[in-house]
Formats: structure tokens, sequence, C-alpha cells
């Protein structure tokens, strides 16, 4: 069954309207393109959406030379006395041109460093593709490597301040020890030697003997003898009379 004829008015549904701009705007850039190929020809198009999104194909390598010559061939020869406004205007369209061009060249070169889109290049296209590839790597290979003797030297910076500060606190740690000890010592010859013989030491506990230094065993037996010497001497008597000494 053949497809039926489509009448030409605007189509009311946004969605629909949408879809069908998107495919004739694909289909029309195909035929431009299929145009300059086929026939060898000079295509230019231009199109605006009705949101004023600019959609353009250009057979030559600028589309400022393809209107320049469209302009040549329907007004004749530019004037030559352009306004300021218009060459400010024109000069910008230009570098508008480069700066695209530009930013596509960079894009297919990004896809094919990707490895995308390699089958309409060459060999020696896909060779210096491959060397750019090589010198990329030996140049992350090269930043990696001195961001780890970076690394390795900072580490052994933070290691050589921690033996310092180690080696610091050791050695007030033995100077202390060593002020500790002195001041012990001190004190244990204040406790022990100065203090005069004959004065009480701490809280009084302990009091020397009052009595003569040598130690005399026996003397109340002495003194006992003696007197009973002297009581026979003088006879008996009562007051001398000591019955435990009679047999």
């Amino acid at each position: 069954m053949g497809r039926g004829r489509v009448e030409l008015k605007r189509i009311e549904n946004k969605i629909n309207r949408q879809v069908t701009f998107a495919k004739r705007r694909n289909g029309l850039l195909k035929k431009a393109y299929e145009l300059s190929v086929l026939c060898d020809a000079e295509v230019a198009l231009i199109i605006f959406s009705n949101r004023g999104k600019l959609y353009e194909f250009c057979s030559s390598s600028s589309m400022l030379k393809t209107l320049e010559r469209y302009q040549k061939c329907n007004y004749g020869a530019p004037e030559s006395n352009v306004s300021a406004q218009e060459a400010l205007e024109l000069s910008s369209q230009q570098e508008y041109l480069k700066l695209k061009a530009r930013y596509e060249a960079l894009q297919q070169t990004q896809r094919n460093l990707l490895g995308e889109d390699l089958g309409p290049l060459n060999s020696k296209e896909l060779e210096s593709i491959e060397r750019q590839l090589d010198m990329s790597l030996k140049h992350v290979r090269s930043t990696r490597t001195q961001y780890m003797l970076d690394q390795l030297n900072d580490l052994q910076r933070k290691e050589h301040a921690l033996n310092e500060a180690n080696r610091s606190l050791r050695q007030r740690l033995v100077e202390a020890n060593q002020a500790s000890a002195i001041q012990w010592n001190t004190c244990g010859h204040d406790v022990g030697y100065g203090q005069q013989p004959g004065q009480p030491q701490g809280d009084g506990f302990f009091h020397p003997l009052d009595c003569e230094p040598t130690l005399q065993i026996g003397s109340y037996a002495q003194d006992a003898i003696t007197a009973a010497a002297v009581a026979a001497a003088a006879g008996p008597s009562m007051n001398n009379f000591l019955p435990n000494w009679l047999p």
C-alpha cells in the first residue's frame, strides 16, 4: 500500500513538530552533502530552528568564502565604504568560524586519541596518534614517579623531625633523672649527718640515757659486801643484823 500524500501545513503538536524538524533537517543536510560529493558542487546550507539554534553545512573550507561568493554573484562587488560596525561584525564572524573549525578539529583529535573514529585515518595518521599516546604515557609515568619521590622526601623529613624530637625528649628525661638523684642525695646527707650529738631526733620518741659512758657489772653486790664487813667490825646490834647472811 502506497504512502499517502502529506498535507503541507504547520504541525500544531509541539512534540510532533520537533520530531519532524529533526528528521527533515538531517535528511536535508544529508542531501546537501551527497550533492556536493556526487556532483562536485559547492553547497552551503544554513538552518535556524524556531528557537534560534543554528544548523549549517558547507562543502568548502569556509562558510564565509561561500557567502562572499554568493554576494558577489547576486549583488556585485562589496562596497568599499563599509561602516565600522559592519567591518566589526565581519571580523567577528570570521573569528567565530575559525574557532568553530578549531573546536571541531580538537573534538575529532580527542575521539581519535580515545580510539574512536579511526576508520577514515591512514597509516601515517595512525602512527602519529600512536606517537602522541606514547609521549603522553611517558609524561604520565614521569609525573607519577616524581610525585612518589616527593612523597618519599616528605616522609623522610617527617621521620628526621620525629627522631630529633625523640632525642630531645630523651635528653630532657636523663637530665630530670640526674637532677632528682642529686636532690635525693642532698636530702639524705642533711637527715643523717646534719644533727649534733645529744639532741632529740624526730618527734622525741628516742631520748639519750643519762648514765655514765662505761657500764659497771656487779656494783650493787660490791656495795652489799662492804656494808656487811663494816657491820661485822662494829659488833652485833639490832640495826646491822642481816638475817639473810646467817648460815
